[in-house]
């Protein structure tokens, strides 16, 4: 049934995807990325590799770039012979980092067909194979282990309710089986994959603490933020939504408390930008107009939010503030809480999509973290935490410690490649 079913369900995918491209630009992104992707790799590798042995790094986005980056500068820092050749499945993952300087060559993920899994195979014969956190791809795990590729999972994680560990999903276990090791975040992830018979399981944590913690040590002093804060008590929103402005901008322009807030809209563009301006009633400035100022302190004295509307800021703020709010569980999902608490500032987000995210979860246990439910909540638990400042850095001393104290997920992994290398 399982070799039946995906087939079709990859044509089915790869079709929805054209007639989406019609209509939305991420999946014109995704199906334009692909367009004769294999006769032009095909032409471009074998120059480029000149015989060198490669290592293949697969993340569906940007995220799981993110998680995977310490592991790949690992890696050439250990074996700088190697190729890395780094896929993405996702156009927020390709795009950002297509130019990524720590890669040989930065690519889409062909389709997941036999044919296109033979023919990327056969061009690059790697030695290992990793894929980063998901991503079980048949075809291609399939052709890897008949290359006697070593193929690794590394900060994957798993819950009771995948496809897997049901009794009606148990061809689909074929697909782990194709992997020599895999190496989770947690007990309860090895617990269930040794529960369907997979042995080669070891609990290395999330190597995204290693990059958060590789972040906070690189975050750039920014003297127009510190001149724009001045030992004010200050929120840093990161990535927020339109549905986390109807609750932070009316909760804002309510609050009892003095604060000033920095706000990083998850998409920038003119018209978000112009709804965080008419949302909040006390003044805003946008950072682009900061700059074009010179950063002239008499434009930013009596303003009270910055809005910040470009890409890449985000992890040096969060040394700036004092609190943070995360956007995204009121919609898809939560984003990164993971910088903002490795410079200990208590987060708040919303309390839709969070569960899923090991970190949001301990954190709320900890203290360290409030799921809000509305902007009343919100407003509530804002002015409590900001009228206590030893709640206030009891919290943020959680959060700090909760990322300190699971460093070295990479060191693990770096441990079991160079076995299975020096095994072979």
């Amino acid at each position: 049934m399982f070799a039946v079913l995906y087939p079709l369900f990859i044509r089915i995918y790869a079709a929805f995807m054209h007639l989406a491209a019609l209509f939305h630009p991420k999946a014109r992104k995704w199906v334009a990325g692909r367009e004769n992707l294999l006769p032009r790799l095909s032409a471009e590798l074998p120059p480029l590799l000149r015989g060198r042995p490669v290592v293949w790094f697969h993340a569906a986005s940007l995220g799981e770039f993110e998680q995977g980056r310490p592991v790949m500068e690992a890696f050439r820092a250990r074996y700088p012979d190697h190729f890395i050749f780094l896929t993405f499945f996702s156009p927020s993952g390709y795009e950002v980092r297509k130019n990524y300087a720590g890669a040989d060559l930065v690519t889409y993920l062909p389709g997941d067909t036999r044919t296109n899994a033979q023919q990327l195979v056969s061009l690059l014969r790697p030695r290992v194979a990793f894929f980063i956190k998901y991503e079980f791809w048949y075809n291609y795990l399939r052709e890897l282990r008949s290359n006697g590729t070593i193929i690794l999972s590394f900060s994957a994680i798993f819950r009771s309710d995948q496809l897997f560990f049901k009794s009606y999903g148990k061809s689909y276990t074929r697909l782990l089986r194709y992997f020599d090791h895999i190496l989770v975040q947690n007990e309860e992830s090895a617990r269930l994959l040794r529960g369907i018979g997979l042995e080669a399981v070891t609990v290395a944590g999330d190597t995204r603490f290693d990059r958060v913690q590789q972040i906070a040590d690189a975050a750039r002093d920014l003297p127009e933020i510190a001149a724009f804060v001045q030992n004010e008590p200050c929120l840093i929103v990161g990535s927020a939504w339109e549905a986390d402005r109807a609750v932070i901008a009316p909760a804002l322009n309510d609050l009892k408390i003095p604060l000033k807030a920095i706000i990083a809209p998850h998409e920038i563009h003119e018209a978000e930008l112009v709804r965080w301006e008419q949302r909040l009633t006390g003044q805003t400035l946008r950072y682009s107009a900061y700059k074009a100022a010179g950063f002239d302190f008499d434009k930013i004295k009596n303003a009270k939010y910055l809005l910040i509307d470009n890409v890449g800021m985000l992890s040096s703020l969060y040394r700036y503030g004092q609190v943070a709010y995360i956007g995204g569980a009121f919609g898809a999902g939560l984003h990164n809480i993971l910088e903002a608490a490795t410079f200990g500032l208590p987060i708040f987000f919303g309390n839709k999509s969070f569960e899923k995210f090991q970190e949001s979860v301990d954190l709320i246990q900890q203290q360290g973290a409030w799921a809000i439910s509305d902007t009343e909540d919100f407003q509530e638990k804002l002015e409590k935490l900001l009228a206590h400042p030893a709640a206030q850095e009891k919290s943020g001393d959680v959060n700090r410690t909760y990322v300190q104290t699971r460093i070295g997920a990479t060191d693990t992994v770096m441990r079991c490649v160079t076995r299975f290398l020096e095994a072979n």
